[in-house]
């Protein structure tokens, strides 16, 4: 601060209040016993016509990379064997990726496929997976239906997300079925809280009314 303020020739205070305000503002982030840094530029991803999420950065301009990548057959959670209306009996392909831009993850994401469609883990995920769906299985998929929520993180995903235990997350669940209304993947994500906000943008129906008087 004494450096920051004689450079800019206001006083400390000034200074204080200004930094106060930026942060308030979501454009510095202040961590106690770290200091103060510029925030990231926040990605944004809308409600309406719905996009992957490769689809999303691709249109935002970012190249995205996977940090880690894990394919194995599981027992399915408790929301994708309701979705896919199976049994536990039955194993799912589950696909768990870590992705953001260069050297900064920043989402962690957890998918099960329905297990009607045969895919066996040999797929190149590295590929958009919407694109494997529709030219390697002829799926083509419609409808996301989503539930989001904010929350701390637990330390698994602190320690994927690299933040604190605690530290705000948001957590994004997909249920997408197909152009026939099959259920196809269960997907949560979960978001580093200062790297992504979601806009939903509603449109008020217009009603005409008559009266008689």
């Amino acid at each position: 601060e004494v450096e920051l303020s004689e450079q800019l020739k206001i006083s400390r205070n000034t200074l204080r209040q200004s930094i106060n305000t930026l942060v308030t503002e979501g454009l510095l982030i202040r961590k106690k016993g770290v200091g103060t840094r510029v925030a990231e530029k926040n990605l944004y991803s809308e409600a309406t016509n719905w996009l992957s999420f490769s689809q999303e950065m691709k249109v935002l301009g970012v190249k995205i990379e996977n940090f880690e990548l894990h394919i194995s057959k599981q027992a399915p959670t408790e929301n994708a064997r309701q979705f896919f209306e199976i049994t536990n009996q039955v194993k799912v392909l589950r696909l768990e990726r870590l992705r953001g831009k260069e050297n900064f993850p920043f989402v962690y994401f957890h998918s099960e496929f329905n297990p009607k469609i045969r895919m066996d883990g040999t797929e190149n995920f590295n590929r958009p997976l919407y694109e494997i769906l529709e030219n390697d299985y002829n799926i083509i998929v419609k409808t996301s239906r989503e539930e989001i929520r904010a929350s701390g993180a637990n330390p698994f995903i602190a320690g994927k997300l690299e933040i604190e235990v605690g530290d705000p997350i948001l957590i994004r669940k997909r249920f997408v079925s197909d152009i026939n209304d099959l259920p196809i993947e269960y997907n949560i994500g979960w978001y580093r809280a200062d790297s992504f906000s979601y806009k939903i943008e509603s449109v008020r129906e217009s009603r005409s009314f008559s009266s008689n008087f």
